[in-house]
């Protein structure tokens, strides 16, 4: 099969990289020729860093690379038999894609989104046949991150959905299946590890260090959140946040935090701006955290506790399965174990009461109990 990406940006040209080292042939399209330049630049360098790594021989460097051509016109995508939009989470610009997508393809190509956060349904409603739309998720890099989210949309046809999983497997991919809801498995879940850790910073109980070292040392996470805010960029964040604030409906669970936005409006997005919760303009710049092994339970167990909440209510509203919400989040983010696993662990009666102690301290919404965790204290059973 041929496949086609649109967008040749960073997560496009990412997908292109790994459809071909699948075998497959490539068509990467952007309207704009110097990324695509860039893009078979930006290759040529990673072919030859693998290679010079003995990652791969010369010659399947050079077949990979050979299979990828680039275009600016959509029209390159008529034998296709799946085409990936990769571009800007514009929902109106992702209609247009869609739809001249429909005029130049065949019938039977699959038209899949990368959408991190819209709604599928909405996408596909732009096509005649959206029988055939349907959500594939890729994560940031796409041919090191082994998750790939399969979206559904109301309107996708059950072969659809087969055939896109059945593709994305092959390509040596881990795949979990996810209702069309704002920010599918990984992008709800994860909220709490932002959202509770910049709370507890404004509530003035520790500091961005301290913080991130309750999380990593004492919790196993690769990186604290305000290491992992600056890696992806406040304003990015910022947005993704709001976004799906917004998309439910205002719940409180998912409120965005006035200290990430005024960084966002200061230009302190992170490592590429060179500054962020920390400053990056030059070497051991970063603080020392409190390393109070009571302090550093309290925070861990805190956004822990809201992370296994947001886990069980996925679970509770049928999002997606329990083995794909905890698959999700240890190969989608690399959470050192499954959310609905670590419950299991700590104890659901332990997660109820703590849950229970922050809402009434707190009269928020953000701290509310999912009710499946309530129904299995009362059935004294576990996730597993």
């Amino acid at each position: 099969m041929q496949v086609g990406v649109v967008g040749a940006g960073a997560m496009g040209s990412g997908i292109a990289q790994v459809a071909a080292q699948a075998g497959h042939r490539v068509v990467l399209f952007d309207t704009k020729q110097e990324a695509l330049e860039a893009a078979e630049t930006k290759l040529a360098k990673i072919m030859a860093r693998l290679v010079e790594k003995g990652k791969l021989n010369e010659t399947d460097a050079q077949g990979i690379q050979g299979r990828i051509a680039y275009a600016n016109d959509m029209k390159a995508f008529a034998d296709c038999g799946m085409v990936i939009e990769a571009i800007v989470e514009n929902i109106e610009i992702k209609k247009f894609v869609f739809s001249s997508l429909e005029e130049i393809c065949n019938e039977k190509t699959i038209l899949a989104t990368n959408t991190s956060s819209l709604s599928v349904a909405a996408i596909a409603s732009a096509c005649k046949n959206p029988e055939r739309v349907i959500g594939i998720h890729f994560f940031n890099p796409a041919p090191l991150m082994p998750l790939v989210e399969i979206i559904p949309a109301i309107q996708t046809g059950p072969a659809t959905t087969l055939l896109a999983r059945e593709l994305i497997n092959s390509w040596k991919k881990v795949t979990v299946l996810a209702k069309d809801t704002p920010g599918f498995i990984v992008n709800r879940v994860a909220r709490p590890f932002y959202g509770e850790a910049l709370r507890i910073y404004e509530e003035g109980i520790a500091d961005f260090a301290t913080i991130d070292w309750a999380l990593t040392e004492l919790g196993g996470f690769r990186m604290g959140p305000f290491t992992l805010m600056d890696f992806i960029g406040n304003d990015i964040n910022y947005t993704v946040t709001e976004t799906v604030f917004a998309a439910f409906y205002f719940d409180g669970r998912y409120k965005p935090s006035f200290t990430q936005k005024r960084h966002a409006e200061a230009g302190w997005l992170g490592r590429k701006s060179g500054r962020g919760y920390y400053d990056y303009s030059t070497d051991n710049n970063r603080p020392e955290p409190t390393k109070d092994q009571a302090v550093g339970d309290v925070i861990l167990w805190r956004i822990l506790v809201l992370l296994i909440n947001e886990a069980a209510d996925t679970l509770f509203l049928n999002i997606a399965s329990r083995d794909d919400i905890d698959l999700a989040m240890t190969k989608g983010v690399n959470y050192p174990k499954g959310l609905l696993k670590w419950a299991d662990e700590k104890g659901i009666q332990n997660c109820v009461d703590a849950l229970d102690l922050l809402h009434s301290t707190y009269l928020e919404e953000r701290y509310r109990c999912s009710p499946l965790l309530r129904k299995m204290v009362a059935e004294n059973t576990t996730f597993y």
